[in-house]
């Protein structure tokens, strides 16, 4: 067999065999990476080179020590689920670095970690002055979490006692210029719900480049050509609007009747309906 074809074919076994021993070590490998799997991935790597490239020795030594690698990978793996001595002692654990405010400066020098090096991690998180941190700390993986004084976090719904509505996936019902018949089951819609959606936008839906519906059924749309302004939808703003209407003319009515009986029952109507509004701030302005 020529040398070049021996190269390609180890190389083709080697990516397959890399390939179902990466998805054995599971997704951890990729997205958080600690110390010993950042070794095991170089090694890994490194033996899948030697399989394919050294055409003199025999090939299957390399798969065995790959795959006795793999087999102390995953046993170490099953230790550290088992065992938090173990994670300790393999992965580390998570060092303090700010905490009320004030930079920890020995435990900076023991992750080797400079001044610059922390405000830049801040500025990554939209923290620019530490006196704003209540606790910051950095992860086994390198990566630095912050938590804000509580008068520094931002202010969300639940601050002002506002339930809001949960927030189911949009679904991308458009995509490419073609309908997506699954997505639109999904949700309870069909192809001509879109239609007439795509009717009262004024537009093709071969000329949609994605279109998503959220859970209050709203279409929203993004078109090929980025030059063309597509609407957006005001269905929750109007129905907000209206009955803020309605509101407003069962207080005047309540104001300018004479009529006693009258008065109450508008003044009645009016609080009902601004319990009402009230309910439905939430998810009309979202």
């Amino acid at each position: 067999m020529p040398e070049w074809l021996e190269v390609v074919l180890r190389t083709l076994f080697s990516v397959v065999v890399l390939f179902g021993m990466t998805k054995l070590l599971g997704k951890r490998q990729i997205s958080q990476l600690s110390l010993f799997e950042y070794i095991t991935g170089i090694t890994i790597g490194s033996l899948t080179a030697y399989i394919s490239l050294e055409i003199d020795t025999k090939w299957y030594l390399g798969l065995i020590s790959l795959m006795v690698w793999v087999a102390i990978s995953l046993a170490i793996e099953f230790l550290q689920l088992k065992s938090k001595k173990a994670r300790n002692l393999i992965d580390g654990s998570a060092t303090v670095l700010i905490k009320d405010g004030k930079v920890l400066e020995d435990n900076l020098k023991k992750e080797r970690l400079t001044n610059e090096d922390l405000m830049e991690e801040l500025r990554s998180k939209d923290v620019f002055r530490v006196a704003d941190v209540e606790f910051a700390l950095i992860e086994p993986n390198g990566q630095v979490n912050v938590l804000l004084k509580r008068e520094n976090q931002p202010m969300t719904p639940s601050h002002y006692g506002i339930k809001v509505a949960p927030e189911q996936e949009p679904q991308a019902v458009i995509l490419d210029g073609e309908i997506m018949d699954e997505p639109l089951a999904t949700i309870g819609l069909n192809r001509d719900w879109l239609n007439v959606e795509l009717e009262k936008l004024g537009v093709a839906v071969e000329n949609v480049y994605l279109g998503q519906v959220d859970s209050y059924k709203q279409l929203f749309v993004d078109l090929f050509d980025d030059q063309i302004i597509v609407p957006t939808p005001q269905k929750k703003a109007t129905l907000y609007t209206t009955l803020k209407k309605c509101e407003a003319d069962l207080e005047l009515f309540g104001l300018t009747t004479k009529n006693k009986q009258a008065k109450q029952m508008y003044e009645q109507c009016a609080n009902q309906l601004q319990n009402v509004v009230t309910d439905l701030k939430p998810i009309l302005h979202r």
